[in-house]
């Protein structure tokens, strides 16, 4: 048996090929499907909008197909390796693989050197492309698929709270003379956290004494009245800052961003367990690429004339899926508390990585 990783530079660069041209495909296919049944189930809630054309509906898809390359390239890569490697299997192109002295990890080492290349493709592609698409579409979808907004300035829903009082906007605007709030609602409550007035205005501008709603609506609830003063100044111990971290989305923010984020929520004395779970799934997410090929190698091994490809190949899915699953289930924990940000991030990438390695030990070498 030979000890070179990659023992024969030929076959290095044959399986690497056929497993790219696979990933490709899969995720082609994977988000040419899932786009057409997003635009079917939005489409009509964006031309529902006076103004908007088919063009807006090209813009929406480009602004949702990172989000799903995003999402979905782990799984191109599962779905790859198990069609790559039963291919192989099939062909007998494993077995004379292995014939030839090659042991298991080095029949795979091609698939996860192309695994690791996708990972930092991966990687760079989420945080220069995903993270403006998705700041975009938020900043969109805030406003129903109106007026594009311009995401770099605006922020999306905010709720906060000054003493027994709550503000809501849909929209803040830091650009400008001042910052302003769009769509607002300010709650009036007493100490025992009872409505006691209701204030709606459609704008809200930050001045010295605090944030002035311009010709409001004021009901009170006591008295069952409504006045329209022309002005009224709520919330002054709401500043901008704080609005803008409250506003802070971890998908839409680059790795190096995020961090300098959670730095002003710990100077701020915020909790930051759900932007550091992230924090650390940006470098996670896209590694799980990596495992796949490991996870799925059980599908590429074993007699194909034995009968037990199919179920190789489907247990080779379920490891890949039950991934995903408790990865996301971790990820979840984490953003209440249940977890510990890191652990909840990196735990079932090494949970599997060993469960992976354990399989591909005990059954092949």
């Amino acid at each position: 048996m030979t000890f070179d990783f990659f023992p024969s530079r030929t076959l290095t660069l044959y399986l690497a090929k056929m497993f790219s041209l696979r990933i490709l495909a899969v995720l082609v296919m994977l988000v040419l499907v899932l786009m057409m049944l997003d635009l079917l189930s939005t489409s009509g809630e964006i031309l529902a909008v006076e103004g908007n054309s088919e063009a807006d509906l090209w813009h929406y898809a480009s602004l949702r197909v990172p989000l799903l390359i995003q999402r979905f390239l782990p799984y191109s890569v599962l779905l790859a390796t198990i069609i790559t490697l039963v291919t192989l299997n099939q062909n007998s192109e494993v077995i004379a693989m292995k014939a030839a002295g090659l042991s298991a990890h080095q029949v795979l080492a091609p698939l996860i050197l192309t695994a690791m290349v996708v990972s930092l493709a991966s990687f760079a592609f989420n945080e220069r492309v995903v993270t403006r698409a998705a700041a975009e579409l938020t900043a969109w979808e805030d406003t129903e698929f109106g007026a594009l907004p311009d995401a770099p300035e605006k922020s999306g829903i905010i709720y906060l709270v000054d003493g027994p009082n709550i503000l809501t906007a849909r929209s803040y605007e830091k650009g400008g003379p001042a910052p302003r709030l769009n769509d607002v609602t300010f709650y009036r409550r007493s100490p025992s956290g009872e409505i006691i007035q209701q204030i709606d205005a459609e704008l809200a501008i930050r001045g010295n004494g605090g944030w002035a709603m311009q010709a409001p609506r004021v009901f009170t609830i006591g008295t069952a009245s409504l006045a329209e003063p022309a002005e009224v100044i709520v919330a002054p111990g709401i500043t901008p800052a704080q609005i803008e971290l409250a506003s802070v989305d971890p998908t839409a923010q680059p790795f190096w961003q995020l961090g300098d984020s959670i730095d002003a929520y710990k100077a701020a004395g915020r909790d930051t367990g759900e932007l550091e779970a992230n924090y650390w799934h940006k470098i996670s997410g896209p590694l799980s690429a990596v495992l796949m090929p490991i996870l799925g190698a059980v599908a590429g091994f074993g007699l194909a004339r034995s009968g037990q490809l199919f179920a190789r190949a489907v247990a080779g899915m379920f490891l890949g899926f039950a991934y995903f699953v408790i990865d996301n289930a971790a990820l979840a924990m984490g953003d209440f508390g249940g977890y510990p940000p890191f652990l909840a991030a990196w735990a079932p990438f090494f949970l599997f990585l060993l469960i992976g390695e354990t399989v591909l030990v005990r059954t092949e070498e």
